[in-house]
């Protein structure tokens, strides 16, 4: 690594963290720890405001409120934030549209004018494909209807951008939340803590302020409305966005749902273990009967996702509970058994 380049990777670092110890630089960027003073001495000379606190937990921290200069970025390095822009652009909705496009002109404006012309158009010649159909897990068409299209998609897309805002500046957002499950929609104070993107939908993660301070997930485009509050957030609780990721966000809901209308289908393990593999079912409550068979509970109202469920699994389920579909499902079956038999004839 050149010395100029290490220089600024030091002054990247410091920026990312509070403290930081010439041993653990020197570590980093491997050299001595001599060569890092030595580096810490030129930016210093060169006007960065970077100090040393001494004793154990000590270490180099830039003076709070220190902003970077603009960088230049290397060829490679801005294609790939073209290409990260592309993608991004591909979302069905994204946060901060205009200065998105905005930062694509700008790193194309930066790049060589062979290279610009072709990059110009990198949807062109780079294809992201966007997700399939879910037909196994039907949902209820969202509040408000508008976000099918391009309308809903620009409320959407500033519903999201508020609320990341909101982090960013730590702030509170007053929601106004439609869920399809319910009749009425409300409007609630929440503290803003995260979000991320799955099947297609962004999800807002907070606490709610009303109500018994809950941490909850709102998906964004059943968000009515968001307004930006004046009035700053509390302390920060702990937070990782990564405790929500592996569809983990979707397990307090399905408890609740499996105890408001439970739905008991018994099945081999060998169709437990396929259904285990599902984003949705795999959340399901699975428990053994014997070495082969298991008992699946999960939370369902609609009998005819069920049925379509046990037509999908075939021979060796059976649905136990509700009692009442048993028979929706064997009148099925009759008539499924019905025209095979004319077909024989």
């Amino acid at each position: 690594m050149q010395r100029f380049d290490r220089i600024l990777g030091i002054l990247l670092f410091l920026r990312s963290q509070r403290s930081v110890t010439a041993a653990k630089l020197a570590r980093h960027f491997g050299v001595s720890i001599r060569t890092i003073y030595r580096d810490i001495e030129t930016l210093s000379a060169s006007g960065v405001p970077v100090y040393a606190e001494r004793g154990h937990e000590g270490g180099f921290q830039l003076l709070e409120g220190y902003f970077l200069p603009p960088l230049m970025f290397s060829r490679d390095e801005a294609i790939s934030l073209l290409l990260a822009l592309t993608l991004m652009r591909r979302l069905h909705t994204y946060p901060f549209p205009t200065a998105i496009a905005q930062a694509e002109r700008k790193i194309l404006a930066a790049l060589p004018d062979a290279l610009r012309s072709v990059l110009n158009e990198a949807e062109k010649i780079i294809g992201f494909e966007e997700l399939p159909h879910d037909i196994f897990h039907p949902e209820p068409q969202s509040i408000p209807e508008a976000a099918s299209d391009q309308q809903g998609r620009d409320a959407e897309n500033g519903i999201i951008s508020i609320f990341l805002q909101a982090i960013l500046e730590g702030c509170i957002v007053s929601i106004h939340y439609q869920s399809p499950y319910r009749e009425r929609g409300h409007m609630f104070p929440v503290q803003p803590q995260g979000l991320f993107w799955d099947r297609n939908h962004w999800y807002l993660a907070g606490t709610q302020l009303e109500g018994g301070f809950m941490q909850r997930i709102w998906r964004a485009d059943r968000v009515i409305k968001i307004i930006r509050q004046s009035i700053a957030a509390s302390e920060k609780a702990e937070f990782d966005v990564s405790d929500l990721l592996g569809r983990r966000w979707l397990r307090p809901a399905m408890e609740r749902w499996r105890e408001r209308a439970p739905v008991k289908i018994r099945l081999t393990t060998a169709q437990a273990e396929r259904l285990q593999q599902d984003w949705y079912y795999r959340h399901a409550c699975f428990e053994p009967l014997t070495d082969n068979d298991m008992l699946m509970t999960f939370g369902e109202c609609d009998p005819a996702i069920v049925l379509e469920l046990l037509r999908w699994l075939g021979a060796g389920a059976e649905l136990l509970e509700p009692y009442a579909w048993r028979e929706m499902i064997k009148t099925e079956l009759q008539t499924m058994l019905k025209a095979y038999e004319t077909i024989s004839d």
